[in-house]
């Protein structure tokens, strides 16, 4: 008899078969362009000069557990919500060197670095250009950390020295030199501990540049562990390979994610900064299930607007059941809660893609962290209120977690008159709760308070002529 739960697999990939072809994706233009760092740099913009929002989705064993039809009902599912990057890992973390893959390849020869196995690199390409077909981006890592230092957890084995890394991150600049959608993501949830350690990553990240032939053409960042000395800027700010800084700032609920990207974004030289890894939804908060039971899309929505208006050019969503892919056929790593073809549509997916609607709708390359337009408490913990503007001043946004009141000045706005409206990041609706003289300072209240009732006051300068907050992407 066929296992109920397998059966609903088959069921989705069956179904998802069927409606392929008809399938429109939210991606409306694919933009076929590489990226590069903006010129204030602060930012990434596709090749022609528009902004790119980085919505991320951390899909860590996506090459080595998805079959191909799995591929595509996740990939689908993503580019339809309109996800622009998938990041996942070519060496994985969950026995990546001795497991074969889905389609029963493994990536090396003896587990040489320097020996790769066709097969299972044709498997890889696949899934890149699958994605570029959906207009997705790939945040390739091209390795777990594990498997250069296992460093107290991790199955590994140990393979990586500064010679096979080097030629390594070779073969794969080179393989994928011509393929337009791939970000580069060295660390694999990794914080070197010494020269030796930074001195491999150095040796990856410089055969890639040098496979690929134009250092240009090549963005590159690094993954790290949780850390209080701003993410991959404590190593390799100063390296020129690295073209943004990267943040993991873990999965417990609540901690003040702003101070590591304001950290990271006060930094000079100047350069973009992600928080690439942040609270999942459906996680053991803390790893502490009994404790503080698990993440909900209340905890991992109000991470987006903190890192993203203290100074993130993007945000990453997560899934604890979603990055390992837990599934019937794999033992689940700390307590996922449902199958990750059941967690696809959980409510934080919708509402991570609210997010690039609302600050698309308005310019993006101009936009600064602005805590300095609030007047009252900006409070701490849970209730922490932050806020981000335009330097042109056509307009500022505010984002009370909980629903809590603030007084703002005004000055930034350029105009005399102001358009105010609530935006609901639950659900993406917007209403206009004024169109005004400009006051010096305003009092705003929030429609509703209390847990999960987080709003964003939107303020636009009324001769801007904005749409409502969240439509009319213009500015992509």
């Amino acid at each position: 008899m066929i296992n109920i739960k397998a059966g609903i697999l088959l069921f989705f990939v069956f179904f998802h078969c069927i409606l392929v072809d008809s399938v429109t994706y939210s991606q409306s233009i694919v933009k076929a362009q590489r990226l590069h760092v903006s010129d204030n740099h602060r930012y990434l913009v596709y090749a022609d000069g528009t902004p790119f929002f980085w919505l991320g989705d951390t899909a860590w064993e996506l090459f080595h557990r998805l079959n191909r039809d799995s591929c595509l009902l996740y990939l689908d599912n993503r580019a339809q919500k309109g996800f622009t990057v998938i990041q996942a890992v070519i060496l994985a973390e969950l026995d990546g060197l001795h497991m074969p893959n889905a389609e029963g390849h493994v990536p090396f020869l003896h587990d040489d670095p320097t020996q790769p196995n066709e097969a299972y690199f044709q498997d890889v390409d696949w899934v890149i250009q699958q994605a570029a077909k959906r207009g997705l981006y790939m945040a390739i890592l091209p390795t777990w950390g594990d498997k250069i230092y296992k460093d107290q957890w991790g199955i590994g084995p140990e393979i990586f020295n500064p010679q096979n890394a080097y030629a390594y991150g070779y073969f794969l600049g080179k393989r994928y030199r011509n393929q337009w959608n791939i970000i580069w993501i060295l660390g694999g949830d990794r914080n070197p501990r010494n020269e030796r350690e930074m001195s491999i990553w150095r040796a990856m990240a410089r055969g890639i540049e040098d496979g690929v032939g134009n250092a240009d053409s090549c963005l590159m960042s690094y993954h790290p562990q949780p850390n209080d000395a701003g993410g991959s800027a404590a190593w390799f700010h100063k390296d020129a390979w690295l073209d943004f800084n990267m943040l993991q700032t873990g999965h417990c609920k609540d901690d003040p994610v702003y101070q590591q990207v304001m950290y990271d974004y006060q930094l000079t030289p100047v350069k973009p900064v992600l928080d690439g890894e942040s609270l999942y939804e459906d996680h053991p908060i803390c790893f502490q299930p009994d404790k503080y039971g698990f993440s909900t899309a209340v905890d991992v929505r109000k991470k987006f607007y903190w890192d993203l208006f203290s100074g993130s050019f993007g945000i990453t969503y997560g899934c604890h059941d979603i990055w390992q892919f837990y599934s019937p056929a794999h033992e689940g790593i700390n307590h996922p809660q449902r199958y990750w073809y059941e967690a696809l549509d959980l409510p934080g997916s919708f509402q991570a893609a609210l997010v690039k609607k609302l600050m698309l709708s308005r310019p993006f390359l101009t936009r600064i962290p602005a805590q300095d337009v609030l007047v009252s408490d900006s409070y701490s913990g849970a209730d922490h209120i932050v806020a981000t503007r335009d330097t042109n001043g056509s307009y500022l946004m505010v984002y009370s977690p909980t629903g809590r009141g603030f007084t703002i000045k005004l000055s930034a706005i350029k105009g005399k008159h102001i358009r105010c409206w609530w935006y609901n990041p639950r659900n993406g609706e917007a209403n206009e709760i004024s169109h005004i003289r400009k006051k010096e300072q305003m009092v705003f209240t929030p429609p509703t308070s209390g847990y999960g009732q987080d709003w964003i006051l939107v303020v636009d300068d009324a001769k801007a002529h904005f749409p409502k907050p969240g439509e009319g992407t213009r500015y992509q």
